[in-house]
């Protein structure tokens, strides 16, 4: 996608069995959004209601042949689905859907992973998880070479020899990265070794929730920041002191639903930062309409990646934006969660006894001092058990 020449993109979502329509919708909606970031613009959503995804082509032929006709009528660019395709399942829907190039969710975070990245560390990961992705789906880039196939009933044509080939060199290019990447991550282990035992906090979730804001505010520091989505990709460490106690404090990487497992993989050694902090700061955007669900995201990630066992901070960040729903005093159904207002979501968590919370505004600055005092009692807790000599000093 060109970030110079803006180009058009349809959005294909199923809704199965039990699924809830409205959040498909809001699925779709976010993956306008990845859209976008990457470049390109949302034209229209289609969604089919299935039992299950067609082994063959993800949704019903009918409803590809509908999506194609659209395509050539509008001069589509791009057909997003909002699941990864198998090869054969994306091979299939191009021999029907010929007027628009067809992507899947994961293809579509990899390359904004590739835009996104600016360090040669972060350009290696990118293009690991890239290969990886791309290494089971080469079949499906050599079938107009099939034609040249040997006439004898043989198996050996230039169609399956190139394959080889290129299958070789993916797996080359794999392995040659992978030995890159760990070099450079020694270098990085070292760096972290090199830092002591200083404290370590890590802002974690979902991605573009105003966890560099955040890092920017705490930090006195100008990290990237901008309302799109994976906008940080290379970890942010900055060393802060709140009144007389220091500690490192990173910023990483956004999760996000479905985040691939390419990049998961890839990204390993940047996620050492979170598996590695003393307590992870949870930034939450409350004002989104499935805030809990995000957070939901995130925790699953954590876990995946072995890092749900620290202790963790939930910050509530954009409270100047959050919106609801007046309650019908006079209606016989229940209230809603949309029907919340903030006081009500805020007593709500507080008096939940999970993690210790706070809501804030990063950007109005609001309760910012007290995120700063209760960063500092954490830490300085923390700091007191490490140092005990330094306590005296205090």
């Amino acid at each position: 996608m060109s970030e110079e020449q803006t180009e058009k993109a349809v959005f294909v979502g199923i809704i199965r069995q039990g699924d809830d329509e409205r959040k498909v919708k809001e699925y779709l909606d976010e993956l306008e959004f990845l859209a976008e970031t990457a470049g390109a613009t949302g034209d229209r959503k289609f969604i089919q209601r299935v039992d299950k995804p067609d082994n063959s082509t993800y949704i019903r032929s009918g409803k590809l042949e509908e999506i194609a006709a659209y395509c050539e009528e509008n001069c589509i660019n791009y057909v997003i689905f909002d699941d990864e395709l198998t090869g054969m399942q994306q091979r299939n829907i191009e021999k029907i859907i010929k007027t628009a190039a067809v992507i899947d969710r994961t293809s579509l975070i990899l390359e904004i992973f590739a835009q996104r990245a600016k360090t040669a560390y972060a350009k290696m990961q990118v293009e690991l998880a890239r290969y990886n992705y791309m290494l089971p789906r080469l079949a499906g880039m050599w079938t107009h070479l099939e034609r040249q196939r040997g006439g004898h009933g043989t198996r050996g044509g230039m169609g399956e020899t190139q394959i080889e080939v290129d299958r070789r060199i993916v797996k080359e290019r794999i392995t040659r990265l992978k030995e890159q990447l760990k070099k450079v991550d020694r270098q990085m282990s070292t760096q972290r070794g090199n830092r002591g035992q200083m404290v370590r906090l890590a802002l974690v979730g979902y991605t573009n929730v105003g966890k560099s804001t955040l890092m920017n505010l705490l930090a006195k520091s100008d990290v990237f920041a901008e309302n799109k989505l994976f906008a940080t990709l290379d970890t942010t460490v900055r060393k802060v002191v709140i009144e007389n106690v220091p500690f490192l404090l990173s910023d990483t990487v956004g999760f996000i639903r479905k985040l691939p497992t390419q990049l998961i993989e890839a990204f390993k050694s940047t996620l050492d930062e979170v598996r590695e902090a003393d307590i992870l700061v949870h930034v939450v955007d409350v004002s989104h309409p499935d805030f809990e669900e995000q957070m939901s995201v995130v925790e699953r990630t954590l876990q995946d990646i072995k890092a749900s066992n620290k202790p963790v901070y939930v910050v509530f960040n954009k409270i100047d934006a959050y919106t609801y729903e007046e309650y019908d005093e006079f209606s016989i159904m229940p209230k809603a969660k949309e029907n919340r207002s903030l006081d009500e979501l805020m007593n709500s968590w507080i008096a939940a006894e999970k993690s210790p919370c706070i809501f804030i505004s990063a950007k109005d600055r609001t309760n910012i001092p007290k995120l700063r005092n209760d960063i500092y009692k954490m830490v300085a807790e923390i700091h007191a058990g490490r140092y005990p000599f330094n306590n005296f000093l205090w």
